[in-house]
């Protein structure tokens, strides 16, 4: 027997974008969760970081989006893949198509205030030095001897996860070749000046520009001098001298907004899940910021993750559920890994590169490739693999209206949703975990759709045995009688 009972359903080490997020999914359903943090402060240095348009999504849909806006500056969805400076295709399905920057420290605050209102604990200055499992349960050691116990433990804590080396967990891929340095600063010569020499420059060397980004503000991007492992952001010298060496002049460039530095470093965790520790966030895969995935990827990873881990502590989960968390997001980081490495290849400089830039920036003038790329990146064109069906089935529903003004609105305690236009169906059996809504004047061209915690489809037809079924697949099994 362990002298110390279990204390915490979940222990979270790392309080990051991912960490605090998944703290929050799982409050939502009442799971007794500890955030551990090692950092006594959090990081003081800015760096803008990117919300995509399904991360805005699914913080619409648990009502965070509004408190998020007012500080961030939106840009359009366009331009991102390998900086192919292409317009937004018109025919984007969100009611979020644009793109946010947030300086991070902003966006992680933010997240860990909304876990900490919703009743999960953070400690700062705690960092985990060991762990040890058995079929109860987790104790997780901290630095100074401390011992905890928990149903589960998840590693949120980051590229040099220690939760994943305790593991063993194997991070496989490339190691960083070549460091970038990337800022937004104001520059001291007029902008025709800059335009000429850049244009110059560019055309030998992808990984470097000045773009004018508003307010008099330009985003700088030059390679580093050397590799670096460390996580430290430059200083502005360092942006002078690399841009003395590539342009002959450092542009008089000043006043830096944020600086920041970055290996292009790809890997991927051989799995997410040992018994009862999981890895989510950069702690399960790290990938050079083309396109400003990362956050985005670990944000989703504690979306999908969240609702199954709470089925499990609150034990109605199938017996399956918490290993579709592996299974569908593995995927999706190994795609954003490749798409990654697609890009990096893209701003290479040798000619063979840039003749396949220059394909690419040709076939991006159809407006389903242009398209096809954004989504990628947007993280909306995502459909996970559950089973043969309509192409909707495995993807996530945009904020379709119905009745009550929006989809989103209805998502906000994380549970399921049954959106039912024929009225004639029930999830009465399953009324603790999953919400329904009949509503023939639901926007949408199917007759119901089951919807999972997460906003994807889970189901959709009109037959109330298929649908008891999904139900069962997904949220356990019926409660019988509804007085029970």
């Amino acid at each position: 027997m362990h002298s110390h009972q279990v204390t915490f359903d979940v222990i979270i080490a790392g309080c990051g974008p991912t960490g605090a997020t998944l703290a929050a999914e799982l409050r939502l359903h009442n799971v007794r969760v500890l955030v551990l943090e090692k950092e006594t402060e959090p990081a003081s240095f800015v760096r803008i970081v990117a919300l995509h348009m399904r991360s805005l999504e699914l913080l619409a849909m648990r009502g965070l989006l509004d408190r998020i806006l007012p500080h961030g500056r939106k840009r359009p969805a366009g331009g991102f893949f390998a900086a192919i400076p292409k317009p937004a295709p018109r025919s984007l399905d969100s009611a979020y198509a644009y793109l946010l920057g947030i300086p991070q420290p902003v966006i992680e605050g933010l997240l860990e205030e909304h876990a900490k209102e919703l009743g999960a604990q953070v400690r700062r200055g705690r960092a985990v030095v060991g762990l040890d499992q058995d079929d109860e349960g987790v104790t997780v050691e901290l630095a100074g001897g401390e011992k905890l116990r928990s149903r589960y433990l998840v590693g949120c804590d980051g590229a040099r996860s220690t939760v994943r080396k305790l593991l063993g967990v194997a991070f496989p891929g490339e190691p960083s070749r070549a460091d970038t340095l990337m800022g937004e600063m104001k520059v001291g010569v007029p902008q025709e000046e800059i335009a000429a020499r850049v244009a110059g420059i560019s055309g030998a060397r992808q990984r470097f520009w000045l773009r004018p980004f508003g307010e008099g503000n330009y985003s700088v991007l030059v390679p580093a001098a050397n590799v670096s492992d460390r996580a430290e952001p430059p200083t502005l010298e360092d942006f002078r001298q690399q841009l003395r060496t590539i342009a002959g002049t450092d542009f008089g460039v000043h006043s830096p907004r944020w600086l920041s530095r970055f290996g292009d470093a790809t890997r991927l965790a051989e799995r997410y899940r040992a018994g009862r520790v999981l890895l989510a966030g950069d702690a399960a895969h790290i990938h050079p910021p083309m396109g400003g995935q990362g956050l985005n990827l670990g944000v989703q990873d504690a979306y999908n993750l969240g609702w199954k881990l709470a089925a499990q502590v609150r034990g109605w989960a199938p017996d399956t559920l918490l290993d579709t968390y592996q299974a569908e997001r593995r995927p999706v980081a190994a795609d954003v890994l490749d798409n990654t490495r697609a890009q990096s290849e893209l701003l290479s400089a040798g000619p063979g590169a840039r003749a396949v830039r220059r394909l690419l920036t040709e076939l991006m003038d159809f407006e389903e490739v242009n398209r096809h790329l954004i989504e990628k990146i947007a993280g909306t064109g995502i459909r996970y693999d559950l089973g043969r069906g309509p192409d909707l089935l495995g993807r996530r529903l945009h904020d379709i209206g119905v009745r009550q003004g929006h989809l989103y609105g209805l998502l906000r305690r994380g549970r399921g949703l049954l959106l039912d236009r024929t009225g004639r169906l029930t999830a009465a059996g399953w009324s603790d975990r999953v919400d329904h809504l009949a509503d023939p004047t639901a926007e949408l061209d199917v007759p119901c759709v089951l919807l999972r915690p997460d906003g994807h489809v889970a189901w959709i037809g009109d037959d109330q045995q298929d649908l008891d079924a999904h139900l069962s697949r997904w949220f356990g099994s019926c409660r019988g009688g509804a007085g029970s």
